[in-house]
């Protein structure tokens, strides 16, 4: 058989792709990167947004319409959400909620009684997540959230906090660095809350992985800034973990966030921020805002924008405010208009363009080391590579050989006002 998977949505649930991915082919069943050619559709889906919600509705009518007679299998926050209204609206086959995806090929080969061939199924070490070029893993640690901000949807889908042992993680990392994996990141719903259901936590997570494997680069995947203990930027001394986190904030007006119940004040945050560059220079935040959230006045809006600005993040992950059913900023009143939410947006987008050009900028001249991604431009009869820099910053540098998934030392030249530009240095 043959299994096509999609996802939309987080880090998170890429991070389960890959992992339903090895375990359909540890029982013969083959991934198939054309849905039409595929016996299984496998989707997983999103409900972050209600845009999110229309794209999960519009990406499962699709793969009905473009393979009718496939069996259709379906999980993630949105089918977890409204599992009745998708198997009556959506004739899905079969629906697997957050709480049991771990098992979904296992449960999927058993209820549609799944024809699987263990005698030529691939052992778990032959799949490689580098047959779809990637150099980069996503390790799903950690899933649930104890925390229940009134904006969020996905808690609710999510359910309790549970955690990934850690030696499961381990394993998982030496697995996937002997397939050729050259960095992975390390991902949760709610990350920083890794091993509050096992008595340990993130950080003996993170000295873990770097004392029992040698995989050169990890990452963190979002954590919330009230989670990081003041021992937490000595991690970054050992060069394997890479100098960047995304700290979602949401906002910064304090009057919002206790609206939003985030556990975090922006006074708290931009002392985190200058705490990490302080130690480790180079350091590149990024982060996440709500635009137009219920009852968002000028004098707030204009303190969110003075707040991005001297926190001078590396991106800004931009929301305009969407209502999810459920949560109670659904119900709060006093709801901004359309037409401002959207000007909002466009002063939050200029002003999070004026800073990363500045950050750039402050690029130029250094030397770094860049994974190579695979699928390089070819120019002048030299292939034009790209990747990312620690401090997650893409880079494009020529070369007349073949670099894919190594990393290598450039000097960055120059910025075009979208990428980084540089040449390859001795190392």
């Amino acid at each position: 058989m043959r299994v096509h998977l999609k996802t939309l949505g987080c880090r998170l649930n890429e991070a389960e792709l890959e992992s339903w991915s090895r375990e359909f082919q540890h029982h013969g069943i083959r991934p198939e990167r054309n849905p039409e050619n595929a016996d299984l559709l496998v989707i997983n889906t999103c409900a972050v947004t209600e845009e999110a919600v229309k794209k999960s509705r519009k990406l499962l009518r699709r793969a009905q319409r473009d393979n009718p007679g496939a069996k259709l299998v379906v999980s993630g926050c949105y089918v977890s959400l409204n599992a009745e209204q998708a198997a009556a609206d959506l004739g899905v086959d079969l629906i697997v909620p957050n709480t049991d995806k771990e098992h979904l090929a296992e449960i999927a080969i058993r209820e549609l009684q799944l024809p699987t061939m263990p005698a030529t199924a691939m052992e778990p070490d032959s799949y490689s997540p580098l047959q779809r070029n990637r150099q980069r893993a996503f390790i799903k640690v950690q899933d649930g959230c104890r925390y229940r901000c009134s904006y969020c949807v996905v808690t609710l889908a999510r359910g309790e906090e549970r955690s990934k042992p850690l030696p499961q993680v381990i394993e998982e990392i030496r697995l996937l660095q002997a397939q050729g994996i050259q960095e992975v990141v390390l991902a949760g719903v709610h990350l920083g809350g890794y091993g509050s259901d096992c008595n340990t936590s993130l950080k003996q997570l993170v000295e873990a992985v770097l004392r029992q494997t040698d995989i050169p680069r990890i990452r963190l995947g979002s954590l919330e800034p009230w989670d990081l203990p003041e021992d937490f930027w000595g991690l970054f001394d050992n060069p394997r973990l890479m100098p960047h986190l995304h700290l979602p904030m949401q906002s910064g007006a304090d009057s919002v966030l206790r609206r939003m119940s985030r556990r975090c004040r922006s006074g708290e945050f931009l002392d985190l921020v200058k705490a990490a560059r302080q130690k480790i220079p180079e350091f590149n935040v990024t982060t996440d805002i709500i635009v137009g959230f219920p009852g968002e006045t000028e004098t707030e809006w204009q303190q969110t924008l003075d707040f991005v600005e001297q926190a001078r993040f590396g991106h800004v992950h931009i929301f305009a405010f969407s209502p999810r059913s459920g949560t109670k900023a659904a119900y709060l009143d006093n709801p901004v208009a359309r037409d401002i939410k959207r000007q909002r947006s466009e002063q939050l987008h200029h002003l999070a363009a004026q800073l990363a050009t500045e950050n750039a900028q402050g690029q130029q001249g250094k030397t770094v080391q860049v994974l190579v991604e695979g699928n390089p431009d070819k120019k002048n009869g030299q292939f034009l590579y790209s990747g990312y820099t620690p401090n997650y910053l893409r880079v494009r540098f020529p070369s007349a050989e073949n670099l894919e998934n190594r990393i290598v030392s450039v000097t960055i030249n120059q910025f075009d006002g979208k990428t980084l530009q540089g040449s390859l240095t001795e190392s």
